[in-house]
């Protein structure tokens, strides 16, 4: 019976694969905001989520930005719609984008056009995602110092004939001329692989340097 137990574990349905990885956007999202300043370090709270401690605001209205962000990347995950996510970090004075963090994501569309499920460790998800989170902990030391206030925008990219909820708007794709960019690790729920991507403005004046 143990070992049938252990077995049952692995399997990945794709609602529970919708689940981790818009939990994970959650999570990676809140640890952006963090490392990245955008918001001041006492608003956040320290929890432990993927065996590492993380960060989560505590400000109401970007608690519920987030939670309902969530909610509607898992309702496109589930019906196979979803191609990426970007959180795009920029000036509050300018409104110039200076950082844009990509989520691309394949989904496997036999699971969505079948109902067929995958098998992959919990454990070894867990391992990929805690690998994200680092990186993303320590971009500080290949980011440039974001040195004035900033705030943050969410676009999702889905296919065609998706309906944008009432409480989304089309969008420009906020992109940043000649960016330089950082390829992070990305992980695979072998129904949902996700590729990550940060891109960010050229400091000119190091550069001059």
């Amino acid at each position: 019976m143990a070992s049938k137990t252990a077995a049952a574990k692995d399997i990945i349905t794709l609602h529970g694969s919708a689940a981790i990885v818009s939990e994970f956007f959650c999570y990676a999202a809140n640890s952006i905001l963090y490392n990245r300043a955008v918001y001041p370090e006492e608003s956040f709270v320290k929890v432990k989520k993927y065996g590492l401690p993380m960060l989560l605001i505590e400000d109401d209205s970007v608690k519920s930005f987030m939670s309902n962000l969530t909610s509607q990347i898992s309702e496109w995950l589930e019906a196979g719609k979803l191609q990426r996510v970007v959180l795009v970090i920029m000036s509050k004075a300018t409104g110039e984008v200076l950082e844009r963090w990509n989520f691309r994501i394949e989904t496997d569309n036999e699971v969505v056009d079948k109902g067929v499920s995958r098998e992959k460790s919990d454990k070894e998800i867990m391992r990929e995602i805690q690998a994200i989170m680092r990186q993303v902990a320590s971009s500080v030391t290949y980011l440039p110092c974001l040195d004035e206030t900033c705030v943050f925008d969410v676009l999702a990219y889905t296919d065609t004939d998706v309906a944008v909820p009432f409480t989304w708007i089309e969008s420009d794709p906020k992109l940043i001329a000649n960016p330089q960019m950082v390829k992070l690790h990305g992980f695979d729920t072998k129904i949902h692989k996700v590729d990550t991507l940060v891109s960010y403005k050229n400091d000119e004046w190091d550069e001059e340097e």
